[in-house]
């Protein structure tokens, strides 16, 4: 006799919610043999065998301006979405980050009695800490990366689990420096910084020039020194080589695309933008300096409501600053070539922040994808379904 399969419903909404979407459906595929899943997908749940109702591209929007240009969009997209899982109820729905979008969707899901789950948890302990009631209403099971997040909804009664974050699981504890820089054809024995501005158009727009002047400012104190970057797209690819025209078009910079991972293990030295990337570099073990700007306004609004004394992930992971952090007006070329220069000539400093790197790592390396999967499983069987 057939057995009728399990449908659970995932909405994922960029590139990270993709990967963390496509491991979690492969684990679950492991417990849950009978398995339909369907949702908004990228290029990586696709191929762990979601049925997409949408594509990721369509909730793919960052920032404060862009998500209002596109609500009605959006809104349009949430109401199909729930009007599908309401006649076609999951046995469970699973929203991947995106917490304006997917709280609001599980919400209105669990009332009519489908059990949800949040994987990745916003950012209430940093900001906007009022939402912890919109989540308590909207979510069975809130899934964590990190384990500094839990305490916050314990303290509010909200079901929750760490797991551990997927990078960390992926990443080996050593990489192989001298690898990657055969497969990019670099020396291995240049002092290479690895320009990394961002992967968005913003972030490009406030840092990228002064990602260029800082490696300028390097250059004319030690010229020995070699410049990298990866961009993520040919778009980004096209719009870093416009600013480097503009602000420094004799400046020597090897431009890779796609190969963000690769640059970061063949680099002495990191200059970050804030973000996950940062995660990764510190996971890579590399030695970092992370900066960030952003509008005026967005960052005068930030600063008032904003409750961390750190932004960059290895610092809030650590508890403490571990790896210097420039922002706003303080991201300039002269503070972050100067900080630069220190940690490229300090094999002392850089040795500290590895062994630091390594004790975070084993603190993450947790079977991520297993142990949301498990918990996941866990929860329909309470559920009954």
């Amino acid at each position: 006799m057939t057995q009728t399969p399990i449908k659970i419903a995932i909405v994922a909404a960029e590139h990270s919610g993709d990967l963390l979407g496509a491991g979690l459906i492969r684990e679950l595929r492991q417990l849950i043999p009978h398995l339909e899943v369907v949702g908004v997908a990228g290029p990586e749940m696709l191929k762990a065998g979601c049925n997409a109702l949408a594509s990721i591209e369509e909730l793919s929007v960052m920032g404060f301006i862009e998500p209002l240009k596109q609500l009605p969009r959006i809104l349009k997209l949430r109401k199909k979405l729930l009007h599908q899982f309401s006649e076609n109820p999951p046995a469970v729905f699973i929203g991947i980050d995106a917490p304006d979008f997917n709280l609001s969707l599980e919400k209105q899901l669990k009332q009519h009695g489908i059990p949800t789950v949040h994987y990745v948890s916003p950012s209430v302990w940093a900001w906007r800490q009022g939402r912890i009631h919109k989540i308590k209403k909207a979510v069975d099971l809130l899934l964590t990366l990190f384990p500094f997040e839990t305490n916050f909804y314990k303290e509010h009664n909200v079901l929750v689990k760490y797991v551990g974050h997927p990078l960390a699981d992926r990443i080996p504890f050593e990489v192989d420096r001298n690898k990657a820089r055969t497969a990019l054809h670099l020396s291995p024995d240049a002092r290479i910084i690895a320009l990394m501005p961002g992967s968005r158009a913003m972030e490009l727009r406030y840092l990228g020039e002064c990602f260029i002047k800082t490696a300028q400012a390097c250059l004319k104190q030690d010229v020995s020194l070699q410049f990298v970057t990866s961009m993520v797209n040919s778009k980004r690819r096209k719009q870093f080589e416009e600013i480097l025209k503009k602000t420094a078009p004799d400046l020597p910079i090897e431009i890779f695309e796609g190969q963000s991972q690769t640059i970061m293990t063949a680099a002495n030295v990191l200059l970050l933008t804030s973000g996950t990337i940062t995660l990764e570099a510190m996971l890579l073990k590399r030695p970092m300096i992370v900066a960030y700007r952003m509008r005026p306004l967005i960052y005068k609004l930030m600063k008032r409501i904003v409750k961390i004394p750190y932004f960059s992930l290895p610092n809030l992971i650590a508890k403490k600053r571990l790896v210097p952090e420039f922002l706003q007006e303080e991201a300039t070329p002269e503070n972050l070539s100067k900080e630069l220069l220190n940690l490229i000539n300090d094999p002392a400093k850089q040795a500290s922040l590895m062994e630091h790197f390594h004790e975070l790592h084993r603190q993450l390396r947790n079977n991520a994808d297993k142990k949301a999967a498990t918990a996941i499983q866990s929860l329909l069987l309470k559920t009954g379904a």
